[in-house]
């Protein structure tokens, strides 16, 4: 079969419940460090979903769908992103940063954070894309993220501090680059952006409700221009058939995003990393106990 006729049968296969799954799931766990793209490839072929994980129109939903999610995020931190902007051009206007600003430095480490993630990105994509079509690959690597967290939580360096802003400001750029770079490894389905990213803020000494509030504020503008750079894609008559499955996808995707980020902001105030942790480790090993025995 060739490439236009998988991106067809998948368009056929993905019914509106599908849809509406997947999309919640893709909302749900983008935020959660417990993988969105790994759920994404496990759970349709624990259910028996005939679908073509790989082509083209499945990864066009999930673009649809983080885009959705991206979103949410940008509108959720709204307040914080007029801030940040403020300071970045209070900074552009002075050529400098000052000291006192937190917002203009916070700004410029969600830069700093931002590109090599970016660049990896772009760079390894189409390298690891043949990664989504393994479910047995993806249940790994589910269970890798649980250790990374649980490593993570262990090598910690700080555990009292109250949630502050100027935390965060206090980074040096090298640690906002390693927090960001961490994203990357959300390219394998299994390893999760955020969980990637709060673990990188862990390290380098936030706690949790800091390093949970870096973390999605990293991932607004990466999930968000990932996806913007494929959104010609929507616009294909290729993808006429699945435009419905995009849209009630994208709307469970942002239902789900606006649901876990509320939860998620109060849940790292007095938890930590642990319980998504076990988790991870639980389910991976049961679904690769699953792949294995089928």
């Amino acid at each position: 079969m060739n490439g236009l006729g998988k991106i067809c049968y998948t368009a056929a296969m993905l019914t509106v419940m599908q849809a509406i799954i997947l999309g919640l799931i893709q909302g749900f766990t983008e935020l959660f460090p417990i993988s969105s793209l790994g759920h994404s490839v496990i759970i349709p072929s624990l259910l028996g979903w005939n679908i073509h994980q790989g082509d083209g129109a499945f990864l066009t939903f999930l673009v649809a769908t983080h885009l959705a999610t991206a979103t949410v995020l940008f509108l959720f931190f709204w307040k914080d992103w007029v801030l940040i902007g403020r300071g970045l051009l209070r900074s552009l206007s002075a050529r400098k940063i000052d000291s006192s600003d937190t917002y203009a430095k916070i700004g410029w480490l969600l830069v700093v954070g931002t590109v090599p993630a970016g660049i990896l990105g772009l760079l390894l994509e189409q390298s690891i894309r043949s990664l989504l079509a393994s479910a047995q690959i993806a249940a790994f690597f589910l269970i890798i993220n649980g250790f990374i967290l649980l490593t993570a939580e262990k090598l910690r360096k700080n555990h009292d501090k109250k949630q502050n802003d100027k935390n965060i400001a206090k980074l040096t750029w090298w640690r906002a680059i390693g927090v960001g770079s961490a994203q990357a490894g959300a390219l394998i389905p299994g390893i999760s952006r955020s969980g990637s990213s709060m673990a990188g803020g862990l390290l380098v000494g936030l706690n949790n409700e800091d390093a949970a509030r870096f973390s999605f504020l990293l991932a607004t503008p990466i999930i968000g221009a990932a996806a913007l750079l494929k959104l010609p894609q929507l616009f294909s008559s290729t993808y006429n058939a699945m435009r419905p499955a995009i849209l009630i996808g994208s709307l469970c995707a942002a239902a789900g995003a606006y649901l876990s980020v509320r939860f998620l902001v109060k849940f790292f105030k007095t938890n930590t990393l642990k319980p998504f942790a076990y988790y991870c480790l639980i389910a991976g090993s049961v679904a690769s106990l699953y792949f294995f025995v089928r």
